[in-house]
């Protein structure tokens, strides 16, 4: 079962989120059977970025989607998780071009996404319930460093994003394979307000030791192999790194309050997005095709309208058209 965990390190501004996703993550892979599936380092790329989205959504309690997107000029062109602030999340990819052969199943950013240094990363922040006016937050990084190197990796494309968004330390470890999708994430907290520093016998007070106890807990966290972030659960995972450390754990989410694949498609969005698209366009895809067709990217469920079904979209008083038009 998928799982979440949070906890915090006993007076010190640090805190640290783990997530694991396996039946969320094969039940992602298995909608995508139905379709063109995705090559090996695609796979790796999306379950990376799904344990990100998710461990981004619980990291700054945000109630609305957090959407991460990767794009660039290389074969593949954009690659997209979005997570809702209950952990659903989902996640598909667009290639236009050949990826390399790879004999370990994964591919550097460079090669896959950032072949002549173009790529981004955009991670945006929707509001649930926006307000008249307000607008998406959204931040972009170059997928290079500070000095112009291509960054190899979402791990470091993410702490470069943490590090110019939040003007806060992380390090972050991500896996992935055709089973599991796992993340580890350590962050620095500001000192002010935070309420772990309170009330304890081992509050740092003195900045070059809250450095370098970040620093240590960081380096323990960079240890971490991604072979164990796979194949290990999670409090054996902590317990390994962090056994000299005073830790406060959380209760875990999983089920109904964890981490979960769900898609936000239906045929009402789809019928209203056909007539966005205006009736004459409409009539002439029915023409051409017979039907009217649409697919959705990231759970591989598919909608078509009949011509009855195409006309009622645009009848006066009508509704969502009838459901029995859609494909299993």
């Amino acid at each position: 079962m998928s799982e979440l965990h949070t906890f915090l390190f006993e007076g010190l501004p640090v805190r640290g989120v783990l997530v694991r996703l396996t039946d969320s993550w094969q039940e992602l892979l298995r909608r995508r059977e139905s379709g063109e599936p995705f090559d090996a380092p695609v796979r790796r790329l999306l379950g990376e970025m799904s344990a990100a989205g998710v461990l981004l959504q619980s990291n700054i309690k945000f109630n609305g989607a957090v959407v991460m997107q990767i794009f660039g000029d290389g074969p593949l062109k954009l690659a997209v998780t979005e997570v809702q602030p209950d952990f659903a999340f989902r996640s598909t990819a667009k290639v236009v071009g050949e990826l390399p052969a790879s004999d370990t199943g994964r591919l550097p950013l460079e090669v896959m996404v950032n072949v002549h240094g173009q790529g981004r990363c955009a991670i945006t922040l929707d509001p649930k319930e926006r307000q008249p006016g307000q607008q998406p937050y959204q931040g972009v990084v170059p997928l290079n460093s500070e000095r112009g190197d291509a960054l190899h990796d979402l791990s470091a494309v993410l702490e470069q994003y943490m590090r110019q968004s939040e003007q806060l330390d992380a390090k972050i470890v991500l896996a992935a394979n055709d089973q599991i999708a796992a993340g580890l994430l350590i962050q620095r907290m500001p000192i002010q307000g935070e309420g772990n520093l309170a009330g304890t016998d081992r509050v740092a007070t003195a900045e070059e030791d809250l450095a370098e106890a970040y620093n240590r807990i960081a380096t323990l966290a960079a240890s971490l192999k991604q072979e164990e972030l796979l194949t290990l659960d999670a409090p054996t995972i902590l317990h390994r790194l962090f056994w000299e450390e005073d830790l406060r754990y959380f209760e875990p989410r999983t089920g109904a309050t964890g981490p979960r694949f769900a898609c936000t498609c239906s045929r009402e969005r789809v019928a209203g997005m056909l007539r966005s698209l205006g009736q004459q366009e409409v009539e002439s895809i029915v023409e051409e095709q017979g039907r009217v067709e649409i697919g959705c990217d990231f759970c591989g469920e598919h909608y078509h309208f009949d011509p009855i079904d195409a006309a009622k979209l645009f009848t006066d008083g009508a509704d969502a058209p009838p459901g029995s038009s859609r494909l299993q």
